[in-house]
């Protein structure tokens, strides 16, 4: 059972993760650079991971689904750090 300090600390998580989000689209923004929407778009996907744990009856931050979303979230970021090194070349 997760007490509420855990439930606080991961609805912070999550609101951190969007303000990190919309950060980074902000910067999208001013360059259009797709390197910074890719940044964007994950925060905003752990953002949301975060915010549905904390609003689940029984959270269980060790479910597979968590890992998924956290992966895929990851994967979005490596994608774009290789694809902007492989257009400099």
């Amino acid at each position: 059972m997760i007490s509420t300090w855990e439930t606080l600390a991961t609805g912070m998580l999550g609101a951190l993760c969007v303000v990190a989000g919309v950060f980074f689209l902000r910067f999208w923004r001013d360059s259009r650079d797709s390197f910074f929407l890719a940044f964007a778009a994950s925060f905003l996907v752990k953002a949301c991971n975060h915010i549905s744990i904390a609003f689940m009856p029984r959270p269980n931050h060790a479910s597979p689904w968590n890992y998924v979303v956290s992966f895929c979230s990851s994967a979005l970021i490596l994608a774009a750090i290789v694809q902007k090194n492989l257009k400099q070349h």
